[in-house]
């Protein structure tokens, strides 16, 4: 198994730019996160499905908040294998991919709520959706716990890969963990979209231009903040397959980069927060005139059909 060597001075570089990042990612995130957890735990009377995701996934940008500073170390110096690096791993790799799961999560009831609001009160519930988020966590929890052990890690330094051998776990890892979500968020923010669209297009009403904003900025931060991200895992793979050791020092920093604009999502979150807070309040009304629209929608398809009598 052959080991590629490191570039320090592009390691110091790559600190640098961690500490530009992550200082105001923490100095923001923290603060906001706690803002945040006041007003869906202590301010928000009712419970829905929308209050259960976001507390989840404040849940989620905390535990990541928290692994930031280890990050910057663990890139700065050789730290070893020990218990410390398994702790930063299990937070780190259990606390992301459940941001993007339960952003995932969210896109799906917006897409429930709106496209098929009659089938939404037996689909949707508070309880079903903290049901859904307990099974993922002990699920994450479970598998960032045995992939190192199951997966012969041969690593010297806590959260570097310094071998070219190819991963097929890591790959899996990517498409389930990413690329599908993505697809799914897309598909039904897409959808969502049209829906409310066609609404606006019969009765324009504020309260649906907003909705569309809302929707519009959450995929575009969910795109913008993890794409860069796993694309660059992807083309490390690819590298390490090809056997082009001369390539891993610059695609390994730019993983590092792109994981910064990753873990950056969890303060771009905080503003999701906000959008979701009034989304809370306001959208209920939304559902209505949905159900009002599809409910025509369907009355005008079935008279248009012909009656067959005998």
């Amino acid at each position: 198994m052959k080991n590629c060597t490191e570039d320090d001075t592009l390691q110091n570089g790559i600190v640098l730019f961690q500490l530009i990042v992550y200082i105001p990612v923490l100095s923001l995130g923290i603060p906001l996160n706690g803002i945040a957890f006041w007003v869906f735990c202590c301010k928000l009377k009712r419970w829905t499905e929308t209050r259960v995701y976001m507390i989840n996934l404040m849940v989620a940008d905390s535990f990541l908040l928290f692994a930031l500073p280890f990050l910057i170390y663990f890139t700065k110096y050789n730290h070893p294998i020990d218990k410390l690096c398994y702790t930063i791993w299990n937070i780190y790799f259990t606390n992301m991919p459940m941001s993007i799961l339960i952003i995932t999560l969210i896109a799906i009831d917006r897409y429930i709520a709106i496209k098929f609001p009659l089938k939404a009160k037996i689909l949707r519930s508070p309880l079903k959706s903290a049901s859904i988020c307990g099974f993922l966590w002990i699920t994450l929890i479970i598998y960032s716990y045995l992939y190192p052990k199951f997966h012969g890690r041969t690593e010297k330094f806590c959260l570097r890969k310094q071998s070219s051998q190819p991963n097929y776990s890591s790959l899996f890892s990517i498409i389930v963990g990413y690329f599908i979500p993505l697809g799914i968020v897309i598909f039904c923010s897409v959808q969502v979209i049209k829906c409310l669209k066609k609404k606006m297009a019969t009765s324009p009403h504020e309260l649906m231009q907003k909705a569309i904003h809302i929707v519009s900025v959450n995929l575009c931060v969910f795109i913008v903040c993890f794409s860069p991200f796993y694309i660059t895992l992807l083309l490390r793979f690819a590298v390490d397959v090809a056997g082009a050791c001369s390539l891993v020092s610059e695609v390994r920093a730019s993983i590092q980069i792109c994981a910064c604009l990753a873990n950056s999502n969890c303060c771009l979150d905080a503003f999701c927060y906000y959008f979701a807070a009034k989304e809370f309040q306001e959208f209920p009304s939304l559902f209505p005139t949905c159900i009002s629209m599809r409910s025509t929608m369907n009355q005008s398809q079935e008279s248009q059909q012909p009656t067959d009598k005998s």
